[in-house]
């Protein structure tokens, strides 16, 4: 009897009462269509953040963003991260970042929840077999510009706060936002943005959430590591202006013949970093790590099959795992002067400059790749003996982001995975780059997960990109789950 009585003492005290996942869960499924048609609102708003003639849409997004916020009864805030000079010279106002926070319980622990709302161009005579813009279901799959990323996932975020309120529940943690629109073209001003209020809106934030990535599998996954991206441009400048080939050819070395030279230097057909002191940086791949890709979810034939090519680099899952998150590679991405339209045109280019990348994974360091890079080009073009003009310009060095698996942020979202899905999580990590992820650690000090409910065949930035309304609903349920989750973690465990 007394017994009875302590546990229904317990269940009315706050902060212990118990979680009531099935009515949350029932909710979310009662609400499904409004949360489809909000997304679909959301997507028809043309925010592109690349072009700045659609500026006034990506402004009146962040507009939309802070409404449904302040309806939500959060404390919301815009803030002016300055503006965007232009290659003319002139100036834009950047999109205001929209932050907000729901709830200020000492008592309880604080979390931050990332996402942007601008997304890549798109326009239908592109590919698309729907306009980019109109989101439209086919079989499940929710088809619009920006729908998986990062509308959607960012949608949930609110709709798992908002499902709490509906139902008068007390949010097991505190929240709050941060929400910027310029995240595709490099998060211009939020860097400067977070280390100013990293004593005032970021003091009291204990963990710092990012659903800005997808899943490998149709199995749920966390991710705990991105790559990094030093991203260079290497110019050989020759003749004062571009010569005709029947009347010069033969009589001048050539810009084009000296890039594609030194480009040939820089990685094997085999895929092997050329460059001295790359791949002597990276560090070892543990047993543990070989165990944990072994065991992950992946398909060979079907990721090849997907992308459309003969043959993969590597012919085994770990192998082909490791090289995508945890080695660094090379990757040329186009020639800057050099005639590329149709038809024929018989220039030799005064000056080309290749754009080429090399992913940043741990223990590399930007700025030794930079001059790794610029020391070795500069050897090799040296060995030409040219009379042309090499330079190498570094333009973007991003840190790899690495998180321990074993955090209790990772325990808590394999709980909750467990729950919602009732399979285990894989535990993946990202090829790509999400710079925000280390600016965040570096600058915060506060712990990180990235905890992802798009699909592994979303199309992130091609055409055809879709949320699948089941990820879409269940993600909504999973971060439910995730923040009762966490205020479960005991604080002599952090």
């Amino acid at each position: 009897m007394r017994v009875f009585v302590l546990l229904c003492v317990l269940l009315v005290i706050p902060g212990v009462s118990a979680f009531q996942y099935s009515e949350l869960a029932q909710h979310v499924e009662s609400q499904k269509e409004r949360y489809v048609q909000i997304l679909r609102e959301w997507v028809a708003i043309e925010s592109d953040s690349s072009n700045v003639l659609k500026r006034p849409l990506l402004h009146r997004m962040m507009e939309v963003v802070a409404e449904k916020l302040r309806l939500m009864r959060g404390n919301v805030d815009m803030v002016d991260i300055g503006e965007q000079e232009l290659p003319d010279g002139q100036t834009i106002a950047l999109p205001k970042v929209v932050t907000a926070q729901f709830g200020n319980d000492s008592n309880k622990y604080t979390v931050c929840v990332y996402g942007h709302v601008d997304v890549q161009p798109a326009k239908l005579e592109d590919g698309w077999l729907t306009d980019p813009y109109n989101l439209t279901e086919i079989n499940g799959s929710l088809y619009g510009r920006g729908a998986s990323d990062n509308k959607a996932p960012v949608l949930a975020w609110i709709h798992a706060v908002e499902a709490y309120q509906m139902l008068n529940m007390e949010l097991p943690v505190n929240v709050k936002f941060v929400i910027e629109g310029m995240e595709e073209t490099g998060s211009n001003g939020l860097d400067a943005m977070i280390l100013a209020q990293r004593d005032t809106f970021f003091s009291d934030v204990d963990y710092i959430i990012i659903s800005d990535c997808g899943w490998l599998s149709r199995r749920p996954a966390l991710t705990y590591g991105t790559r990094g991206n030093c991203y260079f441009f290497a110019e050989v400048e020759g003749p004062k202006q571009d010569l005709h080939s029947g009347v010069y050819g033969g009589t001048v070395i050539e810009p084009m013949t000296d890039l594609i030279g030194i480009l040939d230097t820089l990685i094997s057909p085999a895929g092997k970093i050329l460059i001295p002191g790359i791949r002597e940086a990276v560090a070892p791949l543990t047993d543990e790590e070989w165990k944990m890709y072994q065991d992950i979810e992946f398909d060979m034939e079907n990721y090849r099959n997907k992308i459309g090519v003969g043959q993969l680099m590597y012919s085994n899952k770990v192998d082909l795992l490791a090289h995508r998150w945890r080695y660094p590679t090379v990757s040329i991405h186009g020639i800057e002067g050099a005639f590329s339209d149709p038809g024929t045109k018989t220039v030799i280019p005064a000056k080309v400059t290749a754009k080429f990348s090399i992913r940043q994974v741990p223990n590399m360091d930007p700025a030794q790749v930079k001059k790794q890079v610029t020391d070795y080009l500069h050897s090799v073009f040296a060995k030409r003996k040219s009379p042309n003009k090499l330079k190498v310009t570094m333009v973007i060095g991003a840190k790899p982001w690495l998180a321990e698996t074993n955090h209790p942020l990772y325990e808590a979202g394999k709980a909750a995975v467990k729950r919602v899905f009732n399979l285990d999580a894989d535990f993946i990590r990202e090829g790509g780059t999400i710079p925000i992820a280390r600016n965040f650690q570096d600058v915060t000090g506060k712990s990180i997960i990235m905890l992802p409910i798009g699909g592994f065949d979303d199309g992130l930035h091609s055409q055809n990109e879709k949320m699948n309304r089941y990820n879409y609903i269940e993600g909504t349920k999973l971060f439910i789950a995730y923040l009762n989750e966490v205020a479960q973690i005991r604080k002599s465990t952090v």
